[in-house]
């Protein structure tokens, strides 16, 4: 049975950790992420992406700590290139992914939450970079992105969760749903993302993963450069035919 499930429907497809009791994360189980998220690219039918777990107890509680008791040194560089590229598939996945956390985020779990576009979390939810506590470190190098430095070195040195209403204070989550609401919320915003132009989805993120550690100046002309591609699109006109026609757009996906 697999650790990770899959449904699409109406462009998008929510995929959920699950593998109880707290989703915790095997090298298989990286694998199969990294392998589901790059697929995404070639699937003209998934619009956006919904990133959940099954149960109640976690989100997810970050690497299997079973399995890393019984790895060795000389075998960490290459769980650890498992481990990127898990990351990089869903940072870098052509579609948007929204993260609906419905519980603790730990470590790794934290991590996968921050390489999402958008979080929204359940009020129960609350992220933590415990490594110190189990003899490993990493993850700040994807939690610089949203959190201000003192907030992450004091989760880092202390091994201390982030609440989730100070998560959402500091931007790392956009929205704090009740648990009971929090995946209708979640295809709620799905489905506005999955009625836009599916092309200007995929290039717009594209663009914005390309500048985000440019200087402006920089950021801005490789922005522009992807807005020519774009406009060169038959959906690029139909959007503005849409809307001088005071119309709904019909996208071709050309």
């Amino acid at each position: 049975m697999t650790a990770l499930q899959l449904t699409i429907a109406d462009g998008i497809a929510v995929v959920s950790l699950d593998r109880p009791p707290v989703n915790a994360l095997t090298m298989a189980l990286y694998g199969e992420i990294a392998a589901l998220f790059e697929s995404f690219a070639e699937r003209l039918d998934v619009r956006c992406v919904v990133l959940t777990a099954a149960g109640s107890k976690a989100f997810c509680a970050g690497l299997d700590l079973h399995e890393f008791l019984a790895a060795t040194p000389d075998s960490d560089a290459e769980r650890a290139a498992i481990v990127r590229r898990c990351f990089a598939a869903v940072r870098h996945c052509d579609v948007p992914v929204i993260a609906a956390v419905n519980g603790p985020a730990l470590g790794a779990g934290c991590v996968l939450a921050s390489v999402a576009d958008i979080r929204l979390a359940s009020a129960n939810a609350r992220f933590s970079l415990p490594e110190i506590n189990v003899g490993r470190c990493g993850g700040t190098a994807h939690l610089g992105r949203h959190l201000p430095q003192g907030v992450l070195r004091h989760m880092v040195f202390t091994g201390l969760p982030l609440g989730v209403e100070d998560a959402w204070r500091f931007g790392f989550v956009q929205e704090i749903v009740d648990a009971e609401a929090l995946m209708t919320r979640a295809m709620e915003l799905a489905t506005l993302i999955a009625s836009k132009a599916p092309l200007g989805q995929r290039l717009g993120k594209q663009s914005m993963n390309a500048a985000e550690f440019l200087p402006v100046e920089e950021g801005y002309a490789g922005e522009q450069v992807f807005s020519t591609r774009l406009m060169r699109t038959a959906d690029a006109r139909e959007a503005t035919r849409a809307v001088v026609e005071k119309r709904a757009p019909v996208w071709s996906g050309q």
